[in-house]
């Protein structure tokens, strides 16, 4: 068995840590911390993290984790989407909306909707313009901002504020969510409170035979991948990841190496620069281990993380892992 732990020990070993993910809570509980928005190693795809960095900062109302938050949730990062009602490109532009409001962001001479050289430039542009809209607005600029997006800033004029619309109110706690994945986090990472419960399920799986495309249903006999336990194991907490390792990346913010606890999930990525190239994903138990359902021929058991290809990690929160879209525009 890799990782030099036995199951025979297992129960020992997961109770330490569960008391330690308490005792670290109690300790961080108060934690966070202000400053510049930066991007989280990785979040954005390495050829558009430059033009969300930018961009981001096109205005006091934006910054490249909330422009991030936007795109993704748009569009997935990819640059040929196209939603049922035409919405287009990485940023979903409708045709009347990008006749408008499109920028030349490469500065080559068009305004290519399918080009996130423009269409990048042209969200942020846009998110600006909106906010210029709604700057006497009481409240929450950015809020305001985001609610002008989804509900038009007329709206929002003759509101004061976010409308009571269930929509717009649910678009604006999304994005302000989602785009805390995509900070790099500038203090510490508050604990999960659901860490331990997640961790109970997982240990009890120790041993199982892993299966791709498992998510444990009697008809696969209990058996996982490791996406598939990951999602179950923060499903008996009432927390429902997508099915997709690089998806549950987003589920919450992303503590360093050094500031992990137990109950955060850990990835690993055949590009370090690219979540979406992330291919397998563990639960984090402590002392430099993960819970892992690692391949076809094994068992779900106990490995190190620090392997050449650890992408780094998640705390998943409940509003994190709600704020994910559950699908993306087709390309």
């Amino acid at each position: 068995m890799a990782g030099g732990i036995g199951v025979g020990v297992a129960m020992c070993f997961v109770a330490l840590l569960v008391v330690g993910t308490y005792s670290a809570a109690a300790g961080l509980v108060g934690g966070g911390g202000g400053g510049a928005v930066a991007l989280a190693k990785g979040a954005v795809p390495a050829k558009y993290q430059p033009l969300v960095q930018k961009w981001g900062n096109l205005c006091p109302a934006i910054n490249p984790a909330l422009l991030a938050a936007q795109l993704y949730q748009e569009s997935g990062w990819n640059p040929r989407a196209q939603s049922p009602a035409a919405a287009q490109g990485i940023a979903q532009f409708i045709p009347g909306t990008w006749a408008s409001h499109g920028v030349d962001g490469d500065k080559d001479g068009d305004r290519d909707v399918w080009d996130p050289s423009d269409a990048i430039p042209s969200a942020a542009s846009y998110d600006c313009e909106l906010a210029g809209y709604v700057k006497k607005v009481p409240g929450d600029p950015t809020d305001n901002m985001l609610a002008a997006y989804n509900a038009g800033a007329y709206r929002v004029i003759k509101s004061g504020g976010v409308p009571a619309i269930a929509e717009t109110q649910n678009y604006v706690k999304i994005i302000r969510t989602l785009g805390k994945s995509f900070a790099r986090p500038v203090g510490r990472v508050r604990p999960s409170q659901q860490a331990a419960g997640a961790i109970y399920f997982a240990q009890k799986k120790l041993g199982t035979k892993y299966l791709w495309g498992g998510n444990g249903t009697p008809e696969q006999g209990g058996r996982f991948d490791c996406s598939g336990l990951t999602q179950a194991a923060y499903r008996t907490v009432d927390i429902e990841l997508p099915r997709v390792a690089n998806d549950q990346y987003n589920a919450g913010p992303h503590p360093s190496r050094d500031e992990l606890l137990p109950g955060d999930l850990v990835f690993f990525s055949d590009d370090l620069t690219n979540s979406r190239a992330i291919h397998h994903v563990g639960l984090y138990v402590g002392g430099g281990y993960m819970i892992n359902a690692p391949y076809t021929g094994a068992v779900i058991r106990f490995d190190k993380i620090d392997t050449p290809d650890y992408f780094g990690a998640t705390r998943v929160t409940k509003d994190g892992a709600a704020a994910l879209p559950t699908a993306q525009p087709a390309a």
